[in-house]
């Protein structure tokens, strides 16, 4: 596989995130400006000016129209994907660290972290048709049980019922939208060890997986919370995914950026990792990074992922005719 390397960030990744349609692809950074790609030849096709911080997370309305970014200046912005333009910022006392679209687009889940006197909570704002009807107000907040352990992702799980969302602490909670009661924890025994870093959702909301700081992730049921698989690795994962198509699952990690000079890059260490999905064997891995790997997305129709470093790159793997015939 030739990867398409693109270059368009000065500072390292933090984020990627595909469009549902599979043909732009949306890379966050620690340069305060996320850019927009076409996801089949890597070309860019511009950037969102506005931001004052770095960039922690995006995601991408259903039909591609709007764009929602979570910032470290303690804003998250709503832009219009065409255009560019900023529709609206809504402020917070601290960093915005996760941002996650409902089903419908109608409304949005944003975390914000611990800062000065602040704990970290979950916010639910609701997302106007018309940006001039837009108010900052959330409809839900949600105080987070460790207060000062920061969540470090959010999501929606089906039909926007829940939200499930897992960060410092370890634990993966799931709350009820509609009372924001605490429905459930991920059990102690069964749990993340270390910090939770990141958390992506199956295609069909019935199962997520986890990533973690303890080397590995964790495959979960989203209604009831029951542990399915637990993949393991020898480094620290800061980024997971998986295949829309295969029953594989992609680890990207790394060292923390203040030991990796001590080693090679060729000792496999920045690898994205494929593992089967059932059997939670590894089958395979993708080099090529110089440094950990913080961003991994899988485009929707499977047939390519992209995956995001500490080094600033971006690489878009197309896969070969072989990836779809491996037996195991």
């Amino acid at each position: 596989m030739r990867p398409i390397l693109m270059k368009g960030h000065e500072r390292p990744l933090t984020f990627l995130r595909y469009n549902r349609d599979g043909d732009l692809l949306f890379s966050c950074a620690k340069d305060h400006t996320p850019t927009l790609w076409f996801a089949d030849n890597g070309e860019r096709l511009g950037t969102y000016r506005g931001h004052n911080g770095a960039v922690w997370c995006c995601d991408v309305s259903r039909d591609s129209s709007r764009l929602i970014t979570g910032s470290a200046d303690q804003t998250a912005k709503l832009w219009d994907v065409q255009s560019g333009q900023q529709l609206f910022t809504f402020k917070f006392g601290s960093p915005a660290r996760s941002v996650d679209f409902a089903v419908g687009d109608h409304l949005a889940v944003i975390t914000t972290d611990p800062f000065m006197e602040r704990n970290s909570a979950i916010h639910v704002k609701r997302i106007a048709e018309d940006p001039e009807d837009q108010v900052d107000e959330s409809v839900l907040v949600l105080p987070s049980a460790e207060g000062r352990k920061r969540i470090n992702r959010a999501v929606w799980g089906p039909l926007n019922q829940t939200i499930v969302s897992g960060g410092e602490d370890a634990v993966i909670r799931i709350w009820d939208t509609e009372t924001g009661q605490l429905l459930k924890e991920s059990d102690e025994e069964v749990g993340h060890k270390k910090a939770i870093t990141s958390l992506s959702k199956a295609a069909d909301d019935s199962h997520f997986i986890t990533g973690s700081l303890d080397k590995s992730a964790k495959l979960w049921d989203m209604r009831t919370l029951t542990l399915l698989k637990t993949y393991t690795t020898v480094v620290p994962v800061n980024a997971v995914t998986m295949s829309p198509l295969l029953n594989h699952i992609v680890l990207g990690g790394g060292q923390d950026a203040s030991a990796v000079t001590t080693t090679d890059h060729r000792a496999g260490k920045f690898e994205a990792k494929f593992y089967d999905k059932i059997l939670q064997e590894e089958i395979g891995g993708v080099k090529g990074h110089f440094g950990p790997i913080n961003a991994l997305a899988f485009n929707p129709d499977g047939r390519s992922f992209s995956s995001g470093g500490e080094d600033g790159y971006v690489r878009l793997h197309h896969f070969d005719s072989d990836y779809f015939n491996i037996k195991i």
